[in-house]
């Protein structure tokens, strides 16, 4: 097996808050390196403690001439801090890491050359990887073994309909809307020196998503939903515990959105992170489920938090990540559900955990870095990861979390970068970054992406703030539900009321304010280019809602809007339908406007993008504006090239429109200048 030895040497470390000192820090953020960021992806200890993996997570970098792809992750085993060997050969691409019961192996999914996605394992002592496990006629989406570590049940795809294929050959390749649904199904494989060629088939109801074995073999744990449709995936997604010996199931009855589940080390009972009812935007109330009976009890409902992830210690505690606003801590309770300490871990953004062995690792991010590997110790956590030294480099604004009054009294939190080197006195051009949902929210941890304008603009003299305007989480249930009910009402007014804080905070420049986000955060900026075009000098809107109307006939998740948001009908009303749709202001629509979508989103329609931008071109001529497609991208860019794309064009129009506060600049070329490395060759 080909090796490649990895030695990561950990750079110097950023405070939240503080920039780094010019002399250590060079330059600033561009788009270039955005493209090449790498961090950790998948995580996974041992047992018994004695070993951990993980992957990275990066994408081809384009900007040297590589070939265009998609997210790739590859298998490390670490030694000890900052000390870590890759374990496959180079490029081998894998996903969902773990160990065999035993530790002896490291497991994984991959799709060999010509074979579906199956199985595999590597020894931790060295030697080659090989099969534990496949289905023949389908790709295994997931898996879990048994604590003996003799058998592993495989969730898979759905049987292939040959005849359906082969009307398809003839020409006959006609689909049935919400039909026809293709449903996932479970086996159970003996695990051995050779792959089980017929591992028995599971008969569980609905559309599985989860499976996973308790310690002491004689149950599973299984989340499913009643049919595949991505809708009923949000809205009626349950917990069910299935009797190993006579098939029964337990349905835990929860009512609403289904996060985390896992099982404790004595098998007694779960720990559940869910909704509090159907109308919670959020699975963020951490729970205790009884294995036997199914029923729940509440451990942090109601408080001002967000329960994000959660993992059993060996020894009977409950470790929970839980975010309170913009910041993280890690919690433990007792197995009876009482809260026995808590850490926090300073700057850093907890995200995950897993356990072996009562180790604890997780994955966290910081101002200063994207996702890296940390283990838990008594003095707090331990970096086992450097994914990206050459950050040391960047000079970065300082960033730091910002409370403000809203125009009701209401008190909205959020992050703010400041520009690098010294501000203009009257204030820098200001970018106001909405997050989508609304049911997520903004950390104080790593804030740059494609999409998110973060160190690259407050390297480029820019201020960034990222709003937990009302509907976010991680301030507790009732503040997520204040959205409610009332569309681009007190939630986007939170926006207008930051500028005008910041302004008077001597931050902005009040004549020099854009707004950008995605999906929810879309329609913000839509919002705010229409509705209040008086307000904002340029916008940048992705994959964004202008018609709530017709968003209703072209969604995916017609009865989530309904549940969680809107909590009435269109036709309930239409004329407020409309008043709370930007295509209805497109003709008061001054603010330079730039609309990207992908053109294979089901979320939101880019029909969508489209209504805006044909309303605006046809009621005001003048405002400059263009529309952007992503061929096969969907709710989001997933290819590099199509990812670096966007942040050139992101930053070329607030440059343009932004910096100088010139509603009236030409439009940029309509191809940006993509700075390639062409190879040397």
């Amino acid at each position: 097996m080909l090796l490649r030895r990895a030695a990561l040497l950990l750079s110097l470390p950023l405070a939240a808050g503080v920039a780094l000192p010019a002399s250590l820090a060079a330059r600033p953020m561009t788009p270039q390196d955005v493209a090449r960021l790498e961090s950790t992806a998948g995580m996974a200890i041992s047992r018994d403690g004695t070993h951990i993996a993980y992957t990275t997570l990066s994408r081809p970098d384009v900007t040297k001439g590589e070939a265009n792809g998609g997210a790739r992750q590859e298998l490390f085993l670490a030694d000890a801090p900052l000390q870590a060997r890759a374990w496959l050969p180079e490029g081998m691409e894998v996903s969902q890491i773990g160990f065999t019961p035993d530790g002896a192996m490291i497991t994984f999914l991959w799709r060999a050359d010509g074979e579906k996605r199956a199985l595999w394992g590597v020894p931790v002592s060295g030697g080659p990887y090989r099969k534990l496990a496949a289905i023949d006629d389908a790709s295994v989406k997931s898996y879990a073994f048994a604590p003996s570590g003799s058998e592993v049940y495989l969730i898979a795809a759905a049987e292939k309909d040959h005849e359906r294929e082969a009307d398809a050959d003839a020409g006959f390749n006609s689909r049935v809307y919400e039909e026809e649904l293709p449903y996932s199904r479970v086996f159970v494989a003996a695990v051995g020196d050779e792959v089980d060629a017929d591992p028995r088939q599971l008969n569980l109801p609905g559309e599985v998503y989860s499976f996973e074995v308790a310690p002491n073999g004689e149950f599973a744990v299984f989340t499913s939903a009643p049919t595949p449709l991505v809708d009923d995936r949000y809205t009626e997604l349950h917990a069910n515990i299935l009797n190993l010996y006579d098939d029964s199931v337990i349905t835990v009855a929860t009512e609403g959105k289904l996060g985390d589940i896992e099982i404790s080390p004595d098998s007694r009972q779960l720990s559940m992170i869910a909704a509090v009812d159907e109308n919670d935007p959020a699975a963020t109330t951490l729970y205790l489920v009884d294995a036997t009976t199914g029923e729940f009890t509440a451990l942090n409902e109601g408080a001002p938090e967000a329960a994000v992830d959660a993992e059993w210690m060996a020894d009977g505690r409950l470790a929970s990540v839980i975010h309170t606003g913009a910041q993280s801590l890690l919690r433990y309770y007792s197995d009876s559900g009482e809260a026995l300490s808590t850490v926090d871990p300073g700057e850093l953004i907890l995200t995950g955990l897993d356990q072996g062995g009562n180790i604890l690792i997780a994955k966290a991010n910081s101002p200063a870095h994207p996702t890296e590997l940390f283990v838990a110790s008594r003095s707090g956590f331990e970096r086992w990861t450097e994914h990206n030294p050459w950050l040391s480099e960047i000079d970065f604004g300082a960033q730091r979390t910002l409370t403000y009054a809203a125009r009701d009294g209401q008190v909205i939190e959020g992050i703010l970068i400041e520009p690098v080197g010294e501000p203009p006195l009257g204030g820098s051009p200001l970018i106001l970054d909405v997050h989508g949902g609304p049911e997520s929210h903004e950390s104080n941890g790593w804030v740059t992406s494609y999409s998110s304008p973060g160190q690259v603009a407050a390297g480029q003299g820019y201020a960034v703030f990222l709003p937990n305007y009302r509907g976010s989480t991680g301030y507790g249930t009732a503040f997520s539900k204040q959205h409610q009910g009332d569309a681009a009402g007190k939630e986007f007014d939170d926006l207008v009321d930051a500028k005008k804080a910041l302004v008077e905070m001597l931050v902005a420049d009040g004549d020099r304010v854009g707004v950008t986000g995605g999906s929810y955060g879309g329609y913000a900026t839509a919002w705010s280019a229409t509705r209040y075009s008086d307000e904002f000098a340029a916008g940048v809107m992705f994959v964004g809602i202008s018609d709530l109307l017709s968003k209703l006939g072209t969604t995916d998740i017609p009865n989530e809007e309904f549940l969680v948001h809107a909590r009435a009908q269109p036709w309930d009303d239409f004329a407020f339908t409309l008043e709370r749709s930007p295509i209805t202001y497109a003709g008061q629509a001054e603010t330079p406007l730039l609309i990207m979508h992908g053109e294979e989103d089901p979320r939101v329609s880019p029909t969508q993008s489209l209504e805006l931008y044909r309303n605006i071109k046809l009621r005001q001529p003048d405002t400059p504006l263009r529309l952007v497609w992503y061929p096969g991208e969907g709710h989001g860019n997933a290819m590099a090239a199509s990812r670096y794309d966007y942040n050139l064009r992101m930053m070329e129009w607030f440059d343009t429109y932004l910096k100088s506060g010139d509603r009236t600049a030409p439009v940029p070329a309509p191809r940006p200048d993509l700075m390639i490395e062409k190879d040397a060759e």
